[in-house]
């Protein structure tokens, strides 16, 4: 079991994170590349909401391969390239995270390898075995 840490001397968390998050000893750990908003066929959404919900499938699948889902994430990574895109990007991480919130970073970036790519996400998460 995940134990959750918001001491009471931290200002609380501004979203759904949680500051701090322990995993038990034993725990199977998993992480992952950042994933970038771009369909099997090459194509990418114009808007963040398209591109993140990519970024979350491309996680639940490799999750998935690993035997795990996102109640074993532990820590989430995000990049966007705009100041103005936090919303719809935590709209759609929102979606994804379950109990215990992992903790998160969320962070504005000059771009990625390519210019129409908005937004990235990598994900580490820990499943007692």
């Amino acid at each position: 079991m995940k134990k959750t840490f918001n001491p009471p001397s931290v200002r609380r968390p501004f979203g759904n994170y949680n500051h701090g998050l322990l995993v038990p000893p034993g725990a199977s750990l998993l992480v992952t590349s950042g994933q970038l908003g771009i369909g099997l066929d090459d194509s990418i959404p114009s808007d963040v909401t398209g591109q993140a919900e990519l970024c979350f499938a491309a996680i639940t699948a490799i999750l998935e391969e690993a035997g795990m889902s996102f109640a074993d994430v532990i820590r989430i990574s995000g990049f966007v390239t705009k100041r103005e895109d936090f919303p719809a990007y935590m709209a759609v991480r929102d979606r994804y995270t379950l109990e215990p919130k992992p903790v998160s970073t969320l962070i504005i970036v000059g771009g990625f390898t390519r210019p129409e790519f908005l937004v990235e996400v990598e994900v580490t998460a820990a499943k007692v075995v």
